[in-house]
């Protein structure tokens, strides 16, 4: 490897977690959506439920790098820095969950929003408390003490919800440990409704477990760093990996994978395969060379990650504006029935204009880093 190189496969797989990100997010329709490419009803993981967890994991592996110059910084200084950072995640996440400010009723009338339904928590809200979380933890209990938290956060966490939950039935939607803290301080109004009854998949309790994504992110990414010359780095990265996988599966026993209430085997699951995953792609891309247009379409997602992922939610909610024909459709489901569904069919169609969408951000993306344009939040 380079020793001037940035780790272009850090890059990569942050930028092949946005495109999948776009992908999932923006099918022609939901109706036809090839299995891969949906959730879990509930326990198990499909391709798409890494998707986030791996995010969670990037989000981990440039913090090993950013991170350094925190050593240069007193106490008041590193506090401002995380909490800014946390606080504008936070908030972009929230105005994506106004954005576009109201939504058109079943006779075609745009009613503006109403604060009093807000959905308060959602990805980018995760992904900024997760941050934060994981940001102090690592800062002040160093990387081997932040792993130890991490552990124990998993541990406890499992505890809570079995000890907690609705007795018999403790990791169901509705009788999960987190569903009465979310209840108790969002309030049912402010909760997701997508599942028929109001339950947050990015609840306040299931954020804990997924700080591990994060913090474990980091120490791949610090290790990967520390050891880019040595001797059986890989192999040891590999054998992580495969381990965390078997550990998932045996815990999965009493404590099932599931995304949606983020279990800790769920943790352990993703991460074992996101670093194998890495290792690949280290593999491929650090010591035999694969670098230049294969890796260049991932790379364009890798650099402006935040603010492509956040235009793609933006282009589809402002579709909502857009009315068309005598049935006054919606441009995103006009364009799905008039244009890919019958030029490809249900699911081919639905999959292709998944695609455009992929294609259409990555423009925007190749266009940002030709004028060498960077945002950072």
């Amino acid at each position: 490897m380079n020793q001037n190189q940035r780790f272009l496969s850090l890059d990569v797989f942050r930028g092949l977690t946005v495109a999948c990100m776009i992908l999932v997010n923006t099918p022609g329709s939901w109706q036809y959506v090839y299995a891969p490419l949906n959730h879990a009803k509930w326990n198990g993981c499909t391709p798409t439920d890494l998707v986030f967890p791996f995010f969670l994991f990037a989000v981990g592996n440039a913090m090993s790098f950013a991170m350094k110059k925190f050593n240069t910084l007193n106490n008041a200084q590193v506090l401002g820095k995380i909490f800014k950072r946390t606080a504008l995640i936070f908030f972009i996440g929230l105005f994506l969950n106004m954005y576009p400010f109201g939504r058109y009723d079943a006779e075609g009338h745009f009613n503006f929003l109403d604060f009093n339904n807000l959905r308060i928590l959602g990805v980018l809200q995760r992904i900024a408390l997760c941050y934060c979380i994981g940001a102090l933890l690592i800062h002040y209990l160093k990387p081997k003490g932040a792993a130890i938290a991490t552990v124990l956060i998993l541990l406890g966490y499992w505890a809570v919800m079995y000890f907690f939950g609705a007795p018999g039935d403790p990791y169901s939607m509705t009788g999960h440990a987190g569903q009465a803290i979310d209840l108790a301080i969002l309030g049912e109004s402010h909760m997701y409704h997508g599942e028929g009854v109001a339950f947050e998949p990015e609840g306040l309790l299931s954020t804990l477990p997924a700080v591990g994504n994060v913090v474990f992110g980091f120490l791949v990414g610090a290790y990967v760093q520390k050891n880019r010359h040595a001797r059986g780095m890989l192999l040891k990265l590999v054998i992580a990996g495969s381990a965390l996988i078997a550990i998932a599966l045996l815990w999965s026993s009493v404590f099932p994978i599931n995304k949606k209430i983020w279990t800790s085997s769920y943790v352990l699951y993703t991460v074992g395969l996101a670093t194998l995953v890495l290792s690949v792609l280290i593999y491929l891309i650090e010591m035999k060379g694969w670098q230049g247009k294969g890796t260049y379409f991932f790379e364009v997602f890798g650099k402006n990650p935040l603010f492509i992922y956040v235009l793609s939610g933006m282009l589809v909610d402002t579709y909502t504006y857009f009315r068309l024909g005598p049935d006054h459709e919606g441009l995103y489901s006009w364009m799905y029935h008039h244009i890919f569904q019958p030029a490809l069919g249900d699911y081919p169609g639905s999959l292709a204009f998944a695609l455009f969408h992929v294609l259409l951000l990555w423009l925007v993306g190749w266009w940002m880093d030709r004028k060498k344009i960077y945002i950072r939040v």
